[in-house]
């Protein structure tokens, strides 16, 4: 779920406002999927209070409980759809006995517990597919749009809608309960739920659109989400090895923009920035996760992320590794973002035609179809290769797909700036 308020509204809410209703939101809709269970009914409570908040708060202030005052509203909403639908039900059926509406009472055990890791659990019931989980997760924990999270599945958003909208009637049909489930149901919905945490984290690392090239909100959401989830199984080597790469990941994150939010690749960033504390605890996490023996997609992610920090400078980093690690991850992955990148480890150990060679076989992936990072691959491995022309047409064509203005501004620039070597 994502804060959709009016436009007449949304200028009286500061910017730290806004980003406090996103990061409670999730909180707020897992206390009141407990405490009433219809999830899409409350999601539309919960945003109804959203709205409430944005109008009022500019102008009372923010209360001194901000989560329980959202919990209080949604819940007078949903007490009011419970009436409303009794009332409905009764006119309905005229023989229907009279009998009263038993409302759930919100007491204070409810308003301070947060919620947001048995929810995240509940999106990925065994009912529903890894598929739906996933999607439906993103948007209730992760605060992700239909058109984000379709996105990041590489699929129309009208075919996201259906999969959300049938996720949300399949968890009301199936009557699950909203606790946390037993270690035997943890276990199989485990994948789905560490895959739905690399996607947020993903989307608040480098948005699919918008004006911003991340959103620290989703990232730290992710983090403390997945830190919740090794909390609950520390032996799990490969949720250890998800929260590694988000560590190494979000190390960098105050080198990758400039002062006016450009984007600044992983080659040229001042690594003095780099957050030193992260990186070492996100090493510790990998190397500890790698001497267990059981080797997982996320731990061979993170020892990537780890060779790329642990290098001092950009014409320092291990490629011959790095290429190693994504030969290792192919044969454990399809993701075709892994096959990019292993194009590009390809081309820093034996050239950029090996790179550029591997690429042509993505070409026919519906997964990548118009998606601008092949393009942007392509036209990387072009200018490595000196062929400035096709690296300037694939800068280009990789600018018009992308709706993240700040890669849109650095892919054109980046075209611009070979403008006077081609010819």
């Amino acid at each position: 779920m994502t804060l959709r308020v009016s436009p007449r509204v949304t200028h009286t809410l500061d910017a730290a406002a806004e980003q406090l209703l996103r990061e409670l939101t999730p909180q707020v809709l897992g206390a009141v999927v407990r405490r009433f269970g219809d999830f899409a009914a409350a999601e539309d409570a919960v945003q109804e209070a959203l709205v409430a908040a944005a109008i009022q708060w500019p102008r009372e202030g923010v209360p001194a409980n901000p989560r329980g005052w959202l919990i209080h509203v949604a819940a007078r909403r949903m007490t009011d759809y419970i009436r409303a639908e009794t009332a409905r039900r009764r006119r309905e059926n005229a023989a229907a006995l009279d009998t009263d509406v038993v409302i759930p009472s919100l007491d204070d055990e409810v308003i301070e517990r947060d919620d947001t890791l048995i929810l995240l659990f509940m999106c990925c019931h065994s009912a529903l597919t890894n598929s739906s989980s996933i999607a439906l997760t993103l948007r209730a924990v992760g605060g992700l749009t239909t058109a984000e999270i379709a996105r990041a599945f590489l699929v129309p958003e009208s075919t996201m809608a259906q999969r959300i909208s049938r996720a949300k009637q399949t968890i009301r049909n199936s009557g699950v309960p909203f606790s946390m489930p037993t270690p035997e149901e943890r276990s199989e919905r485990l994948r789905a739920v560490l895959h739905v945490l690399y996607l947020i984290f993903n989307e608040g690392y480098t948005t699919t659109s918008g004006p911003d090239l991340q959103r620290s909100d989703l990232t730290r959401e992710a983090i403390r989400l997945t830190r919740a989830v090794h909390r609950l199984l520390p032996n799990d080597t490969e949720i250890a090895g998800l929260l590694a790469l988000m560590l190494l990941t979000d190390a960098r994150r105050a080198a990758r923009t400039g002062p006016d939010g450009e984007l600044i690749p992983l080659t040229t960033q001042d690594r003095l920035l780099w957050d030193r504390t992260l990186i070492e605890e996100g090493g510790a996490l990998v190397t500890a996760a790698f001497a267990q023996g059981s080797i997982g997609p996320y731990q061979l992610q993170a020892a990537i992320a780890a060779l790329h920090d642990e290098a001092p400078r950009a014409e320092d980093t291990d490629w011959p590794q790095i290429l190693a690690l994504y030969t290792l991850l192919m044969r454990m992955s399809d993701n075709p973002m892994v096959a990019l990148n292993h194009a590009v480890a390809t081309a820093m150990v034996k050239g950029p035609a090996a790179g550029l060679s591997l690429l042509h076989t993505l070409d026919n992936d519906p997964r990548l179809k118009d998606h601008h990072r092949l393009d942007a691959v392509r036209a990387h491995l072009h200018e490595l290769a000196g062929d400035y022309e096709a690296a300037i047409a694939h800068y280009r064509t990789a600018a018009g797909r992308t709706t993240n203005l700040p890669e849109r501004d650095y892919l054109l620039t980046q075209a611009a700036r070979l403008l006077g070597r081609a010819g």
